[in-house]
């Protein structure tokens, strides 16, 4: 799966009832997590006796590829992030619908790849130990650009904050577009020209 090497191939099912027993999750939890997830399996494991290329690190030892089979397309994101929540590994998730996939990693926030063909869903495993390849495979995960001065964390941050001001720009400019009064069209036009000033210095 994704391309990876045949040696950290698994095929280790986790049957829902396991997971609902060992997480003592109440019927309402169990019922919003069975109305989204069919099926889970690891997948892969990714560690030094896996991939003799890499080292461990005390931040990553190793991370497992997990598929999650979904029932719908328009699942519910809190149950995938309690996913991340519930089993404490490092862990990338392939979310599968039909013959589509989609990525999905948690580094400080959920992160999700855009759907494509399952076919065509690949990630490479970059850098010399298992933190490199880890923060390698949250950029590609992301589509996350680091750039110069930045952490990984740093960059996550920003991005977030870049897309928060951008939203509130259109948000902003629909506004003034249907607005009929002066006044209240200046004020609006305002506030956008301060937070694309922001957005020129993020």
């Amino acid at each position: 799966m994704l391309g990876l090497p045949k040696t950290t191939e698994l095929n280790k099912q986790l049957p829902k009832k396991a997971i609902y027993a060992k997480f003592n999750m109440n019927t309402a939890a169990k019922d919003k997590f069975d109305a989204d997830i069919s099926r889970i399996t690891i997948v892969n494991e990714i560690s030094p006796q896996t991939v003799k290329t890499v080292t461990a690190t005390d931040e990553v030892p190793s991370f497992y590829v997990m598929q999650v089979l979904l029932k719908k397309k328009d699942y519910e994101e809190r149950t995938i992030a309690q996913l991340f929540r519930l089993i404490n590994q490092n862990l990338l998730l392939v979310l599968e619908y039909k013959d589509e996939c989609r990525l999905a990693i948690y580094h400080t926030k959920l992160i999700q790849s855009e759907w494509q063909k399952s076919a065509e869903c690949t990630v490479l495993l970059r850098g010399l130990d298992l933190g490199a390849v880890w923060q390698s495979v949250v950029t590609q995960v992301g589509g996350i650009v680091v750039e110069e001065g930045h952490s990984l964390e740093d960059q996550i941050a920003v991005d977030e904050r870049r897309a928060k001001v951008q939203a509130e720009i259109d948000r902003l400019e629909r506004l003034a577009r249907k607005e009929t009064q002066p006044k209240k069209k200046f004020e609006l036009v305002q506030k956008m020209q301060a937070l694309q000033k922001e957005l020129s210095v993020l």
